[in-house]
């Protein structure tokens, strides 16, 4: 098989480390991985199967020989030099939003859309971690019956928030512990023992930025400009994985019992659905691993048509970051090999 030069963009990142691992274990077919930080980054060691590397400055010329880079840093970063590996040669795949709703960039869940990937113009979009959980879950009861309204609530762990959402939420628990006074800065409150519905910034309609994203997002990546959603966004003291609770009209009929056969044999999803013994999908069983446990599959009480409700959970700083990335440049370098 050919091999691949690959850059990541924030690498020091949790997103950036996770897709380092992620690259690893799937033996992702690397001839040179270059990792690409800030300045104050640069010159530290990192050891990865056995092997040290560098961590590299990021400049325009970084991406010089690269066939891939994945892209782990923040807007403004991605807006700066994501453009440049484009214009040496690369196929870039970045997580941040900065290109999702661009009608040129595909927008893509491989579960979902992976012929998606073949429109690219040298960047692929990866969606919002809440988005892939929700829609990976959703897509094979969409193929059946086709979605057109979603009511959803997210309960979404402190990695979402990377790092500093871990160490903040570790550094409260423990100052209540000892009767100390508990640092705010990663959230607008404390977060342990704590909701804080709000991911985000508000708009004119009282939604924050993250709730608007299932909307926007589901609409391009599920190719249905009509679909509705109504989303509350909230941020809880889980370390990881986050949970969605859904409520879907469909344009057509679909028992629980069809949803249930749909769902066992869907790509990326485990069907966690037996409630007489209290099994269900939860945020401690889904973390490290990249599936998408659905359960508590019900009729919708409050709309018996076409209606069904359903829980879900998956890791969002893997499958809902970094493997939905390594897994887009999967299908970009089978694209290459055609």
């Amino acid at each position: 098989m050919r091999t691949y030069n690959v850059a990541i963009l924030g690498a020091t990142g949790a997103v950036g480390q996770e897709m380092i691992k992620i690259l690893m274990e799937r033996n992702f077919p690397i001839n040179e991985l270059h990792l690409l930080a800030s300045k104050r980054s640069a010159g530290k060691k990192m050891e990865i199967n056995g092997k040290e590397y560098s961590i590299e400055e990021t400049t325009e010329q970084s991406f010089q020989g690269m066939d891939i880079v994945l892209g782990a840093a923040e807007n403004d970063i991605a807006k700066r030099f994501l453009p440049k590996a484009v214009e040496a040669g690369a196929v870039v795949v970045d997580n941040s939003s900065a290109y999702r709703l661009d009608p040129n960039v595909p927008l893509v869940i491989p579960e979902v859309n992976p012929e998606a990937v073949a429109s690219h113009n040298g960047i692929i979009a990866n969606p919002n971690c809440a988005t892939i959980i929700a829609l990976v879950a959703l897509a094979p009861l969409h193929r059946y019956a086709k979605a057109k309204r979603m009511v959803v609530s997210t309960y979404q762990a402190v990695s979402g928030a990377g790092v500093n959402g871990i160490r903040e939420l570790n550094q409260q628990v423990g100052a209540i512990a000892h009767e100390k006074e508990v640092e705010v800065s990663t959230f607008q409150y404390q977060i342990a023992y704590n909701l804080i519905p709000q991911i985000g910034g508000f708009n004119e309609a009282g939604y924050s930025s993250e709730e608007m994203k299932m909307q926007n997002e589901g609409r391009k990546i599920m190719d249905n400009p009509d679909l509705c959603v109504n989303c509350t966004c909230v941020r809880v003291p889980v370390y990881r994985s986050h949970s969605e609770s859904i409520m879907v009209e469909f344009d057509k009929e679909i028992s629980v019992e069809k949803a249930r056969a749909l769902l066992q044999t869907a790509p990326g999803v485990k069907l966690v659905d037996d409630p007489e013994h209290q099994k269900y999908p939860m945020p401690l069983d889904t973390t490290d691993q990249d599936l998408v446990y659905v359960g508590r599959i019900r009729e919708d009480m409050s709309n018996h048509t076409n209606a069904l409700s359903f829980w879900c959970c998956g890791d969002q700083v893997r499958k809902g970051a970094a493997t939905n990335a390594v897994q887009i440049a999967e299908l970009v370098i089978a694209q290459m090999e055609k």
